[in-house]
């Protein structure tokens, strides 16, 4: 008894010192343990810190490591909030944790799931020149001419496709993208996809947006696997949320229909990746998506002065289709043309 009560007062006080420089807000988002999240991070919000204090905060309070999934967009983010987790931690837990981007992790996942859709668990991955490469080589073998099916144009339409969940039949198949790729004067497109897509196939080989298609077949189509890495990842929490596109989204979807304990960080006002497929339909589709889902903004900056936060918040009300939210700082009002002074949050 008085061991257990030992036990519970060092938790308590570790707690007390993670959780001691996080603004009330940031508080709120990495107490909240179960069921959909939405934490909304305007710029310079803190909200690496949210995510890996989060993060840090269920491996303490019980939840093992290989059940937590963290999905980013750089290899260099996944990096940092590792880190941050170690030294929050003091230990080094968090190598085991399923933490990096959605390509890395879902090609981990592949190299052991692959012979259940067809594909050697060893398959090689196909950079964009690997790709293109095949891409040209397709094109030369239907008796094209590459100087106007360029390579890096068919290399691209292909990975759209493939981003937004399409296959070769169904882009076939699809009167709006025949439509478009007539009006280009592109129409064999739907026959390099579909050969392309053989060609890979019968390498063993897949390129980075197959990494994202292929793993949405294996937990769509294979029962098994889809079960397995639901049970596996209890909690999951994706970085940059708006920047995800309709393959990464359905994905998600899929992955945390069993516990729900999703958390998806981001802004509205900051999509990147819109050249990537990226829709910020996502992050606004989130709410409907899940019951109950609790949403945490956090809109206190720590980068910008008064005045350049001013004017960010007259722009960001001009968006159309946002979630609402103004920002705010403590910091100094700062020069009309200041370019702010910096403060880690």
């Amino acid at each position: 008894m008085i061991w257990a009560a030992g036990l519970l007062f060092r938790t308590l006080r570790f707690m007390a010192n993670y959780l001691s420089g996080l603004n009330d807000r940031q508080r709120e988002a990495v107490l909240h343990r179960d069921g959909p999240l939405m934490i909304i991070a305007g710029a310079g919000s803190g909200k690496t810190k949210v995510l890996t204090t989060r993060i840090a905060h269920l491996m303490a309070t019980g939840v093992d490591a290989f059940n937590i999934l963290a999905l980013t967009f750089t290899n260099k983010a996944a990096r940092e909030m590792k880190e941050r987790i170690e030294r929050v931690l003091g230990n080094s837990e968090a190598r085991n944790l399923y933490i990096g981007t959605f390509h890395s992790v879902f090609a981990r996942i592949l190299r052991s799931e692959a012979h259940r859709i067809g594909y050697p668990n060893n398959f090689t991955i196909y950079d964009t020149d690997d790709a293109k490469s095949v891409v040209k080589a397709v094109v030369n073998e239907l008796q094209l001419d590459d100087k106007h099916y360029k390579p890096n144009t068919v290399y691209n339409r292909i990975s759209a496709a493939k981003n937004a969940l399409v296959g070769p039949a169904e882009y076939a198949n699809d009167y709006h993208l025949q439509q478009e790729d007539t009006r280009a004067n592109k129409p064999a497109i739907a026959k390099i996809y579909d050969a392309y897509t053989k060609r890979c196939f019968k390498n063993g080989a897949m390129d980075f947006d197959d990494l994202l298609l292929k793993f949405y077949e294996l937990l769509k189509n294979v029962p098994e696997s889809l079960s397995k890495y639901q049970h596996k990842f209890k909690y999951i929490l994706i970085d940059e949320y708006q920047d995800t596109n309709p393959a990464q989204y359905e994905i998600i979807k899929l992955l945390g229909a069993m516990h729900e304990n999703v958390c998806v960080v981001g802004d509205d006002a900051q999509s990147i990746y819109s050249f990537r497929g990226a829709t910020i339909q996502n992050i606004l589709q989130f709410q409907k998506d899940y019951d109950e889902v609790k949403v945490v903004k956090l809109e206190q900056n720590y980068r910008s002065t008064q005045n350049i936060i001013h004017v960010a918040n007259e722009v960001i009300a001009r968006n159309k289709g946002q979630i609402e939210k103004v920002l705010f700082t403590e910091n100094q009002e700062g020069e009309k043309d200041s370019p702010g002074a910096y403060h880690d949050g």
